[in-house]
Order: C-alpha cells, then sequence, then structure tokens
C-alpha cells in the first residue's frame, strides 16, 4: 500500500492516497469492505505457523490495514490500531501501560469520560490516580513519583481550551521513563503531529474529524517504536476492533479532512474574533486568537487550529437556555468535528485542581460547514433571547 509519507508531498495529497492500493484489489480505487471473521488457511502447516497476511478478523483485514496504513503515514507511528469509539481510543493504552501500584498523572482538563476511567476503573484496578494543572509546563516534575508509569495530556483542554507546553512535559517524562499519552482529536494529526513533540502515543476520537459526517463510532491509537508492540498486544488481547464499516467511512472521510479543516478554521476563527465584545459575552476561548493565554505555544506548535471552541457567555443556567433554545441553525448535541453546528452548555463541574469561576456560563461551538453569515445571525438571534432572559 502507498503511505503517502513522501516529504515532497502535500497534505491533501497525503490523503487522498494513503493506504490507497488499487493493485492489490483488481484496480478499484478504494479497499473492499471486508466483512469477516474466519479466515481459511491452504494447509495444516500454514495454518499450524499462521503464516499468512491474515489470519482472523479481529487481527487486521485489508480495509483495517488501509485505515492504519494511512493514519500511520500522518503520524509518523511504529503502527496504529482502530478501535470502535473515541473512548476505546483512551481506554485501551491505559490498559496497556499501567498495573496495579503504578501512579498516573492526568491534565485536569480531559474530557469527561477519560476522567470516569481513571476515576472508577483505574482506580478500581489499584492505580494511584492524580491531576494536574494544563499551564504546568516543565514543572510536572514535582509530581512525579517512583511509581509513575504514564502522563496523559490533552491539548488543548476540553471546553476551555488551555494549550499544555507538550515538549517540556515530554522531556520531562523521558528522562524519568515515563510514557506520555495525548488526546489529540481537536487537532488531528494535520494540526499537531504529537509523536514529532515527543509523545509516546497518539489517540484520536476518529469519530470526530476523520468521519466528518456525524454517522460513525471510531478511535484509533498510534505509538512510537518503544510503545507498538504492547499496544497491539492489549488490543489483541482485549479484542476491540473496530468494524469494518465504520472503519471504511473513516477512511473515506479522511480524503476530505484536509479540505473540510480549513473551512471549518476558517469560519470558526472568524466567528471567535467577531464574538470577541459582543454584547453578552464575557470572554471567547479560542487559542487562536492573540488574547488567549496560551496563543504564544499555540503558534509555536500547532500549524492551525479546528472548528471547536468556547465562548463565556454572561449569566447563568437560565440564559444558557434561553441562548441554546433560540438556535435555529446550531443543533444541541454532544460530540463535533462532522459538517454541522453544534452548541452545548459544557459542565466544569468534575474539575479539581483547574477549576475556577469564568464569569459565565461556557457555551461550546462546532462550527461546521454552513455558511458563515448565516452562523453569525444565528448566533445573535440567540445572544439577545440570552440577554432578554
Amino acid at each position: 500500500m502507498s503511505d503517502g509519507n513522501s516529504k515532497s508531498q502535500g497534505i491533501n495529497t497525503k490523503l487522498a492516497h494513503a493506504g490507497y492500493a488499487p493493485r492489490d484489489f483488481h484496480g478499484f480505487v478504494n479497499p473492499p469492505v471486508v466483512h469477516a471473521s474466519t479466515v481459511l488457511f491452504p494447509d495444516a502447516q500454514t495454518m499450524r505457523t499462521r503464516n499468512l497476511r491474515y489470519t482472523y478478523g479481529t487481527r487486521g483485514t485489508p480495509t483495517s490495514e488501509a485505515l492504519c496504513t494511512a493514519i500511520d503515514s500522518l503520524e509518523g507511528s511504529a503502527g496504529t490500531i482502530a478501535v470502535p469509539s473515541g473512548l476505546a481510543a483512551v481506554t485501551v493504552p491505559l490498559l496497556a501501560f499501567l498495573s496495579a501500584g503504578d501512579h498516573i498523572l492526568l491534565v485536569d482538563t480531559i474530557y469527561f469520560p477519560t476522567r470516569r476511567f481513571a476515576d472508577t476503573m483505574l482506580k478500581r484496578l489499584g492505580v494511584e490516580v492524580e491531576y494536574y494543572e494544563p499551564e504546568i509546563g516543565a514543572d510536572i516534575a514535582k509530581l512525579v513519583k517512583p511509581n509513575t508509569r504514564v502522563i496523559f495530556t490533552e491539548s488543548p483542554g476540553s471546553n476551555t481550551y488551555e494549550i499544555q507546553d507538550i515538549p517540556a512535559i515530554t522531556a520531562v517524562a523521558r528522562e524519568h521513563g515515563i510514557i506520555t499519552m495525548l488526546d489529540n482529536t481537536w487537532a488531528t494529526p494535520l494540526l499537531f503531529k504529537p509523536l514529532d513533540h515527543g509523545v509516546d502515543i497518539s489517540i484520536h476520537a476518529a469519530t470526530k474529524y476523520p468521519g466528518g459526517h456525524s454517522d460513525i463510532l471510531l478511535g484509533t491509537v498510534s505509538a512510537n517504536e518503544k510503545c507498538w508492540e504492547q499496544l497491539y498486544n492489549t488490543y489483541l488481547t482485549l479484542g476491540t476492533c473496530a468494524g469494518p464499516d465504520d472503519v471504511y467511512q473513516g477512511l473515506r472521510g479522511l480524503r476530505t479532512m484536509g479540505l473540510r479543516l480549513k473551512h471549518h478554521e476558517a469560519s470558526a476563527l472568524e466567528i471567535a474574533r467577531w464574538l470577541e465584545g459582543r454584547p453578552g459575552v464575557v470572554k471567547v476561548l479560542h487559542p487562536g486568537l492573540e488574547s488567549h493565554p496560551g496563543h504564544a505555544i499555540f503558534k509555536r506548535d500547532f500549524s492551525g487550529s479546528s472548528g471547536t471552541f468556547s465562548f463565556v457567555l454572561e449569566g447563568g443556567e437560565a440564559q444558557a437556555d434561553a441562548f441554546l433554545d433560540a438556535l435555529r441553525i446550531f443543533g444541541l448535541g454532544y460530540s463535533w468535528g462532522g459538517y454541522d453546528s453544534l452548541a452545548v452548555n459544557a459542565s466544569l463541574a468534575d474539575r479539581t485542581v483547574a477549576s475556577r469561576d469564568y464569569g459565565g456560563a461556557i457555551m461550546r461551538l462546532h462550527i461546521g460547514v454552513e455558511d458563515v453569515a448565516d452562523l453569525m445571525s444565528d448566533i445573535e438571534g440567540a445572544l439577545a433571547a440570552a440577554l432578554a432572559a
């Protein structure tokens, strides 16, 4: 299969051709969607040695191989697994690298289901769980213990979009032999490449921008050479393989992800800048804005921004409800990354060390592919409704 790895190629060329092997499939442009559990062996000797490219459905098919090869070409990783959801992409590597008695440091601004898994399953399995401030940088060294095995990062942070100094954190981790993991769903490997910044394992909810159409559940986990074998063996042990139809849809979504992200980025930045100073808006939380406290690190490490950000709405629950109920184009729904714009009143009640008063309700927006003027008009009406509440 083409790995799309040529440094002379632009990103959209890589996306169009990564995992692309029509000569393997009678000239058809896209790989087949292989629905399979059983693989037949040609003879007893081959069956005994399992000396075949494919041996059982959970161990990979041409469909899953095409997607994982494509992701490897984007991540620069030694290997990638495809799992049934973004949450599975979080939980599989945590189970792969943590044991009873280990200590894990997680950024306090993580995706809530990640926190729920850490606070329930990991603690039940005897793992010591500790949270840290997103702006900690190299000072994370002060929290490292002899039994610290994993540092889990997410940048920007969920809902409030703090930017972490990932190179500083990974430098500390390498010094202490600690595995670093990063949930890179917001940026995708097009805007931030975790392994290039010292991260060991890159995690994505491919449900979002790779899928792009709000109709699949999918996750990918990519590892460097040091961590790949342990990650892959855990994946096989857990049997957490993604279904072929979602894998195929994820691969198809990759082909246009670069074009879609450009549109998401431009529209979101235009709306974020427009929101700054609007009546009823306390603050806009978007790392691409010069007003964002992490903007300098963002400019240093990221090549762009995606379509999801938050703003602080003056008032409380009544104003947040009025804002949401007045929207006509934005849907009220969780997830993001699809073609459709979404809005939600984000709760920060789960935070422990990074909790603060933002001076109003946190309204998270995902800016889809609709026309910006129409989205601004929708938001303007909703802001008026919130002010009147």
